[in-house]
């Protein structure tokens, strides 16, 4: 599957909108070591890639963004230069949608409201970083690829912190599936190519609010003590980090999660407060469903000079 559409106005808009106003500033601070204008492929126009495709295209950069839908082709090329229909298990597809790109961002998921099985998964991910990897060597103009994970590769700590130099011990398969994924498309690094994997947190914003996520929640009784650690990224703050690793020419793996470290106890209580509804209430008695809690450093990409657009959870 691999079908396409150009368009001559590159700058029609239908993606989300995103707060242009509150990356200027970061980008302003940045040094533009790479070209003004760039070739650039983004695999996945989902949430996020829709997004940062609006962005470049508004930046004057030429588009290709794909999609497995084909349902989306005919929106997705009035946001980008060029709208593909394509999937990461097509070979001949991937090295096509390479050829003459500068840069390659990776934000690929499995489609569809159900959650996938494990076939579709290992396909979404291993598959598609393995051809990546095989077109990648044999696509010299590529000299920038971040490939979009998830913080969730570290498992439950505990409540304890992480940072990328922590050991790796997925506790399910699916976290196994996506660290394969990571340790493959590093492969794709060498002296011309840089490749950065950056590991996110949970993503809200516009359209994916957290009073959406949360307000069901609110004046029921929930077992356990609330004190389970959940990271969490805006969207904003992926497009503007994004951009920094392209225009700083960074490799290797980051995280990218917000300053707030609060647990979920605390978070649904913030959102609760602030739409007035009523509050959750937990009980210690009972043992939590939810495994997962850790606190995930995000000191790695600060030091090398990224500043959050929004450092705190925003409800």
């Amino acid at each position: 599957m691999n079908n396409s559409i150009d368009r001559n106005n590159p700058f029609d808009e239908v993606a989300p909108t995103l707060n242009m106003d509150l990356l200027s500033q970061l980008i302003r601070q940045q040094a533009q070591k790479r070209s003004i204008f760039e070739n650039i492929a983004i695999l996945g126009c989902g949430y996020v890639g829709s997004a940062l495709a609006d962005y470049w295209q508004e930046r004057g950069h030429f588009v290709t963004g794909t999609t497995t839908s084909r349902e989306r082709v005919a929106s997705l090329a009035k946001t980008v230069s060029k709208a593909v229909l394509m999937k990461g298990d097509d070979f001949t597809a991937v090295h096509s949608l390479l050829q003459g790109q500068d840069t390659l961002v990776v934000s690929v998921a499995p489609t569809g409201f159900r959650q996938a099985d494990t076939a579709t998964y290992e396909t979404t991910y291993i598959t598609t970083t393995k051809h990546l990897v095989k077109a990648l060597s044999q696509t010299p103009s590529v000299t920038q690829v971040i490939y979009l994970s998830s913080c969730s590769v570290y498992g439950d700590r505990q409540g304890e912190w992480v940072d990328e130099t922590a050991h790796i011990d997925p506790v399910d398969h699916r976290s196994q599936v996506l660290y394969e994924a990571e340790q493959t498309i590093l492969q794709a690094a060498n002296d011309r190519q840089r490749v950065c994997v950056l590991r996110l947190g949970g993503i809200y914003g516009p359209d994916r609010e957290l009073v959406d996520m949360f307000g069901g929640l609110a004046g029921t009784t929930i077992p356990g003590k609330g004190d389970r650690f959940i990271n969490w990224i805006h969207r904003d703050d992926i497009i503007g980090a994004i951009e920094f690793l392209r225009l700083n020419e960074l490799e290797g793996v980051y995280n990218l999660v917000d300053d707030s470290q609060l647990t979920i106890k605390e978070q649904v209580k913030r959102v609760c407060f602030r739409y007035g509804l009523p509050p959750v209430h937990w009980d210690s008695s009972k043992l939590s469903f939810q495994r997962k809690s850790l606190r995930v450093s995000n000191q790695k990409l600060k030091a090398a000079g990224y500043d959050l657009i929004h450092p705190q959870f925003l409800v």
